[in-house]
């Protein structure tokens, strides 16, 4: 009898600069990745970088510090912020001694956007992500991105609240 080979699984985690990218990482990897008897999963942690601000020729910015100046200062706080992300990221798996394989992804554009689109080119098993748990007025003006991932993907979504400080 023949064993047949575990298809390799693959979790999509969300993460950015805030508490609550960094909780759902956690809790990823304490209750789901722990629990595993082998290795055959990836984790996919992507960073989506927003859109640079537009620049005219009659922005102030533009005018004091020339345009090609402003988009260079934009692209180098872009770069030390992915990369200040991704190390908090990695600081967070290291601690949990596991030997799941570990991919960075960053995309850039509208977050909704682009982690639905990296979910299904992937083709993942399991999307988690952070919950900032805004109320009724923020969400409605801003939106949710996990609700709208939610909403889009095919594979399970877990979001996860960050607790509750006593």
């Amino acid at each position: 009898m023949q064993m047949e080979k575990s298809r390799e699984r693959k979790i999509v985690v969300a993460v950015d600069e805030s508490e609550e990218s960094m909780n759902a990482l956690s809790w990823c990897l304490n209750n789901i990745i722990v629990s595993e008897k082998t290795n055959s999963t990836t984790l996919v942690l992507l960073y989506v970088k927003p859109l640079p601000p537009p620049y005219s020729s009659l922005d102030v910015a533009g005018y004091l510090f020339g345009v090609n100046d402003a988009v260079a200062s934009w692209e180098e706080y872009s770069r030390r912020l992915v990369d200040s992300v991704m190390s908090r990221a990695q600081a967070i798996c290291n601690k949990f001694n596991t030997n799941i394989k570990v991919d960075k992804k960053v995309g850039r554009g509208n977050a909704k956007d682009v982690i639905c689109g990296t979910v299904e080119k992937l083709g993942a098993d399991m999307l988690v992500m952070g919950s900032h748990d805004y109320g009724f007025f923020k969400r409605t003006l801003l939106g949710s991105v996990s609700y709208d991932c939610a909403r889009r993907v095919k594979c399970p979504v877990m979001v996860v609240k960050h607790p509750k400080s006593a």
